[in-house]
């Protein structure tokens, strides 16, 4: 038997701030932690692009099922497509990635910071504080709201974060019972591609405050991973990618790093945020 204890994360408590301004994506995972290493839970379900991309020693990332849309998605009750929207029009996103590359193409558009559950945030735009909003596609499929979508952005026009559309099923790392029983669910290629996506934001020290981006395919044996960092007005990208044949998480790993150092070499340490 499954029992589901639900816990109400600080990120989803504080939702008047950026996730930036409030200590990043690990606000959405650490009651979770407690919850585990006080008895009450055995494993812990994340959304992996919110997991921090240095575990605690204690835990492990025990389990990476098969990958929902990767994609970002725009939502609006007007307008079909990003370049259907006209000057002016107000644009909310929770991600300085999304901003960035919304700036970046779309210079013509007033971008403004959102916050707060799916729910809340679909009930701005019914209210009309919004023109449009870029969500995760797979967040909005898991709850049935995939009708919300009115386009799903193309990877090249918005590369997603690393690990979106993944989940990630975290435990303690002495529980062997719980890894060996979570076995079945590991998607090879989901872990290798969310691998080498993670591997790159860490090389670079990704965090809430930069925008960045990475996705990669796994296909056949081969592994493409794109990447992206960027000033968060816009003006400022660096985009690149790399392929290697993979057999195993350690060379996804190093795939990421070898495109990290790239970036170094091209001069990203200007992007990466203090």
């Amino acid at each position: 038997m499954i029992e589901l204890l639900g816990v109400k994360t600080m990120g989803d408590r504080v939702v008047d701030r950026p996730l930036a301004a409030i200590g990043g994506k690990g606000l959405f995972i650490k009651e979770l932690e407690i919850a585990i290493d006080e008895g009450r839970a055995d494993l812990a379900v994340h959304s992996l692009k919110d997991v921090p991309m240095n575990m605690p020693p204690d835990f492990v990332l025990a389990c990476i099922p098969v990958r929902e849309d990767a994609r970002d998605a725009l939502v609006s009750n007007r307008y079909g497509a990003l370049r259907e929207l006209p000057a002016g029009a107000v644009v909310g996103t929770s991600s300085l990635r999304r901003e960035a590359q919304l700036r970046e193409r779309h210079e013509h558009l007033t971008i403004e910071p959102l916050r707060g559950n799916v729910d809340t945030r679909l009930r701005k735009l019914d209210e009309g504080r919004y023109d449009a909003m870029v969500l995760a596609a797979a967040g909005l499929k898991r709850l049935g709201l995939g009708t919300r979508i009115a386009a799903l952005l193309d990877v090249e026009e918005s590369l997603p974060a690393p690990g979106q559309g993944a989940l990630a099923l975290e435990c303690r790392v002495e529980r062997q019972d719980v890894i060996a029983a979570l076995a079945a669910l590991e998607d090879i290629g989901t872990t290798l591609a969310t691998t080498a996506e993670r591997s790159f934001s860490r090389e670079l020290g990704g965090s809430c405050q930069t925008p960045l981006a990475a996705y990669a395919e796994w296909s056949e044996g081969t592994l493409r991973l794109r990447g992206l960092i960027a000033s968060r007005d816009g003006r400022d990208v660096l985009r690149g990618e790399a392929e290697a044949v993979i057999a195993d998480v350690a060379e996804a790993d190093t795939l990421g790093q070898r495109l990290a150092g790239e970036f170094l070499v091209r001069g990203a340490a200007r992007l990466i945020a203090g």
